[in-house]
């Protein structure tokens, strides 16, 4: 979000945030995107529509920040028992919200307001963050770590060109396709034959 000068965070800034975000969801999951217009979405928050251009500047900037803090992940990805299972789990629930309806929208207006914002760095350090839950989890197991900007690179980088540019997100098995070029990532199959042999 690109916040202006003079904004105090916390407080009564905060609960203004808060009310005028819940409006925007509110009024997105109601309303087509035509009828979300800064003075409608000042009406339903309860502040006057120069609270809204002041704070965020444009009808824009307000939806990509309410954006950046939908894909904010609410909790940590799920632990399966290893790192391998634990990013295929991720994955393939990463590419399910994404390539969604929803999920494009979102991306959409994050990327339409891109310029001069950290926007989408916000968004690329909510995965690293993810992905460091993932590496802390497997290195406290006594696996090796997992090298994250492999998965950005090798990973997220060719899943979220074909969400944004060709409209086809990749299917599951070409997740795992994908996922084989990582590696700093031992397969399932490896790490059974190791931990057998050390049996």
């Amino acid at each position: 979000m690109a916040v202006r000068e003079g904004i105090r965070c916390g407080g009564r800034s905060a609960r203004i945030q808060a009310e005028v975000h819940k409006a925007v969801k509110e009024m997105q999951a109601e309303a087509g995107r035509d009828e979300i217009t800064v003075p409608a979405i000042a009406a339903r928050a309860g502040v006057t529509p120069s609270t809204i251009y002041r704070r965020w500047g444009t009808l824009a900037e307000l939806l990509a920040d309410v954006a950046v803090e939908r894909l904010r992940p609410i909790a940590d990805p799920a632990d399966t028992g290893s790192t391998q299972g634990d990013v295929e789990a991720w994955i393939e629930q990463y590419v399910d919200e994404t390539a969604s309806d929803v999920g494009k929208a979102l991306l959409r207006d994050i990327f339409a307001n891109a310029a001069g914002t950290n926007n989408p760095i916000q968004c690329c350090n909510f995965t690293r963050e993810t992905l460091e839950v993932i590496r802390d989890r497997g290195v406290a197991r006594g696996e090796a770590p997992l090298d994250i900007d492999e998965i950005l690179d090798i990973v997220i980088a060719p899943i979220m060109y074909r969400i944004l540019f060709q409209n086809t997100p990749p299917t599951a098995e070409e997740c795992r396709k994908l996922l084989a070029r990582v590696r700093s990532l031992p397969s399932l199959d490896t790490q059974m034959k190791s931990a057998s042999l050390s049996a």
